[in-house]
């Protein structure tokens, strides 16, 4: 399909097209997507700043009554109007003046149920790591735990490892060991970070009433008690189930601790700058020019290339019919489409055209041959005749007979061959027996055989009815049975054999004359062909004989072959199907 010219043509055509569309699409993505994009980022940095800082607040306070000048002050930094209300829809605070709120909220302000995808730092229970409540240190115990990770700190420093001291919302600090694990837990052992892992007594006031909260709910699900730690996570076989009652019961005890969960609406004030739109600036204009001009060249070229592809094998078709009928040109076959294809196939009609011109003339000049040897005879003997040299009796007559019988022989089978030639070779097929048309055939040449010194037998193995016309079969089979006897010398014998293979009637007709020489068999059915080069009639025959056996075998739907062996044995086989 791909060499195909259609096919071309239509490539040519799309891809011209998807150009045209690419670079129109392209030139209006162009100028708009840069600033579409940092639009976008900047109003998905300035959403996550006000979640980030809103849902901060609720973590740390217990209402929203103080959250007015932090919204305030997040419109001055991002330019968006932002109004909280509760869960019903009333109003709690706003950045201004109050405007109608969007049908969808942007997002719900609950610290102990937290958006992932909106605060990066929360895990998937969903709690706000800054919403400590009862974990909150007082400043006595950080103190204390900040000198001891001190004493950490400076061990592992002082060992090589490199380390750092963070401080976690609820005022704890932590010591963090760079590195891998195998690292870190070689620091443990070194310094025994370990120290600082113990709660303290405010931590162990609150996670005894976690555990009391836990094991409760636990109790309702037929589970056994676990105890929490401080990094809340259960283990064993129901640690999914435990980790569920865990996050119930750390929300149950934080609930009293941050604000209500809250609506946040966050919009563009009436009046603010519109989107981004198409900026057709002196910079765009050039872009636009360049852009349409390249799409111009590109199909141009596109279509010079496939046009001139397509004109010259065309016109050197044209030319090479115009041209004088006996040059017989040929043109040049450089592709594999429709074009070339009609250029392979004009090369073979210009070669079919040479072929029948010479058959053509060769057979005018065996067919005058033919013609002349008896009409120079006849002209012969009537010139005599009338000179007075030749008697005008019973011989005379039966001589001059003869040849006008053979000029009828020579007429009969070129008559034959046109009509097979014109497709008006007629048969009238019907069952007959095949053994009673041999013997026939056989007896019919008998009596030249005996003449000539041959000896004629037939050998049929089986009696096959075949449906054939008994006419055409009986000349077939004639004429190989005549040109065997024609082509053995005295002596010699012809043999005609039938025999059934399938769903074939195989008649062979076999001699022991001269044979012919391998180079010759292929052209043993051509007309007017004959192995004696210098045309003599010493064997007889006109060169039409097999010519005929071929066209009748094949119009009775089957095949003739010949094999030979020079001096020894010549077969020609008739398979007929039955």
């Amino acid at each position: 399909m791909r060499r195909s010219l259609l096919v071309r043509l239509l490539a040519a055509s799309i891809t011209i097209a998807v150009c045209s569309v690419a670079a129109t699409a392209w030139l209006a993505a162009r100028t708009t997507t840069s600033a579409i994009q940092h639009e976008q980022g900047q109003v998905l940095a300035d959403d996550a700043q006000i979640y980030d800082t809103l849902i901060g607040y609720a973590a740390g306070h217990t209402d929203w009554s103080a959250v007015t000048p932090i919204l305030k002050r997040l419109t001055g930094r991002t330019g968006r109007h932002i109004t909280l209300t509760t869960q019903e829809r009333r109003p709690i605070a706003a950045s201004g003046t109050a405007t109608t709120l969007p049908t969808r909220a942007s997002a719900l302000l609950d610290p102990l149920r937290a958006d992932p995808a909106l605060l990066p730092g929360v895990k998937a229970d969903g709690i706000d790591p800054r919403a400590v409540g009862p974990y909150r240190l007082p400043r006595a115990e950080r103190e204390e735990l900040l000198s001891r990770a001190d004493k950490v700190q400076s061990c592992m420093r002082g060992a090589g490892f490199p380390v750092g001291v963070t401080e976690e919302p609820s005022g704890r600090p932590s010591v963090v060991v760079a590195g891998d694990n195998s690292t870190r837990r070689k620091a443990d052992e070194v310094c025994g970070r370990y120290v600082l892992e113990d709660p303290t007594a405010t931590e162990k006031q609150a996670l005894d009433r976690l555990n009391t909260l836990v094991a409760g709910c636990l109790k309702r699900q037929n589970l056994g008690p676990v105890a929490v730690g401080l990094d809340f996570a259960p283990s064993g076989k129901d640690s999914e189930f435990v980790q569920r009652c865990i996050d119930t019961a750390r929300r149950e005890q934080l609930a009293p601790y941050v604000a209500q969960p809250a609506l946040l609406f966050v919009a563009t004030p009436a009046g603010s700058a519109a989107a981004p739109g198409f900026d057709l600036s002196s910079a765009n204009t050039v872009r636009v020019a360049g852009v349409a001009a390249l799409v111009l060249v590109l199909t141009v070229a596109v279509t010079v290339t496939v046009g001139t592809r397509l004109v010259r094998p065309l016109r050197a078709l044209t030319d090479a019919a115009r041209r004088p009928a006996q040059q017989h040109l040929r043109v040049p076959v450089t592709t594999h489409d429709e074009i070339g294809h009609l250029a392979a196939a004009f090369n073979d009609l210009a070669e079919r055209r040479e072929r029948v011109e010479v058959q053509r003339k060769a057979m005018v000049s065996d067919v005058a041959h033919e013609l002349r040897t008896p009409l120079s005879t006849i002209r012969g003997w009537l010139e005599a005749a009338q000179d007075g040299l030749a008697v005008s009796d019973e011989a005379f007559v039966a001589s001059l007979l003869e040849e006008a019988l053979l000029l009828q022989h020579i007429v009969d089978d070129l008559q034959h061959l046109a009509q097979a030639d014109a497709g008006r070779l007629r048969l009238h097929p019907e069952p007959l027996s095949l053994r009673e048309l041999l013997d026939h055939v056989a007896a019919a040449h008998r009596g030249g055989a005996e003449t000539a010194g041959v000896t004629l037998t037939t050998r049929i193995e089986d009696t096959p009815v075949l449906h054939a016309d008994p006419a055409r079969l009986r000349q077939a089979i004639g004429n190989l049975l005549s040109n065997a006897v024609r082509h053995t010398p005295p002596g010699g014998s012809v043999t005609l054999r039938c025999r059934c293979a399938g769903d074939e009637v195989v008649i062979e007709v076999a001699d022991t004359g001269s044979g012919i020489a391998a180079d010759d068999l292929p052209r043993v059915f051509d007309r007017f062909w004959r192995a004696d080069k210098s045309r003599s009639r010493q064997t007889g025959g006109s060169g039409l004989g097999l010519a005929i056996v071929r066209q009748l075998t094949e119009a009775h739907g089957g095949t003739v072959s010949v094999t030979s062996t020079p001096n020894t044995e010549t077969v020609f086989t008739l398979h007929l199907p039955r």
